[in-house]
């Protein structure tokens, strides 16, 4: 029975190269025992080989598509395609059909460059200002920490002051005794 299983989780890996799909059933496997499990293997090969045809019109042509991506993105795509594919022969009507489909793939791939260029440049400046926001939290935190320390020092400066003046008023009513007394004598 082990050998079996293993046989066809064996023969999945060989054709399709899924890695978490063997990831998966092992741990299936692992958790359930060998119940169902080539039911589930069987649920999860189909689902990895399912089909989507797809008709498109691109360029005033149609053309039967096949992909494993849903209904609606193969249209996405081939809208795309079309659209650059059209233009390219909107600007030059003498081209070739198979020319103006390089040409197409030639600018497909520039748009896909650019793309890339602009996500490296995005993820460069996300780094940059996460880097900032990590310096000027510090910094946050550091003037937090002075702002503590000089609030402790403002309010034992208050009480000193506090203390000088009970001190000072003290005097002066020493003083003012003493002349009271001086003048009274």
């Amino acid at each position: 029975m082990i050998c079996f299983f293993g046989e066809i989780l064996y023969n999945i890996r060989r054709r399709f190269r899924y890695d978490a799909f063997m990831e998966t059933i092992s741990l299936y496997i692992f958790c359930n025992g060998y119940q169902n499990v080539l039911y589930i293997a069987e649920r999860m090969l189909i689902s990895l080989t399912a089909k989507n045809k797809v008709e498109l019109r691109i360029a005033g042509k149609d053309y039967s598509v096949v992909g494993t991506e849903p209904v609606e993105y193969i249209h996405r795509v081939g809208l795309y395609v079309d659209r650059k594919m059209t233009e390219i022969l909107r600007l030059n009507n003498k081209l070739s059909t198979s020319l103006a489909a390089v040409l197409t793939a030639i600018n497909v791939v520039d748009d896909l460059f650019k793309c890339k260029e602009s996500e490296h440049n995005l993820k460069n400046q996300l780094k940059k200002a996460n880097e900032e926001l990590d310096r000027l939290k510090k910094e946050n935190k550091a003037l937090q920490q002075e702002n503590t320390v000089l609030g402790n020092q403002n309010t034992e400066l208050k009480l000193e002051l506090a203390k000088r003046e009970a001190e000072l008023s003290e005097v002066r009513n020493t003083l003012d005794k003493a002349e009271r007394t001086r003048e009274q004598g």
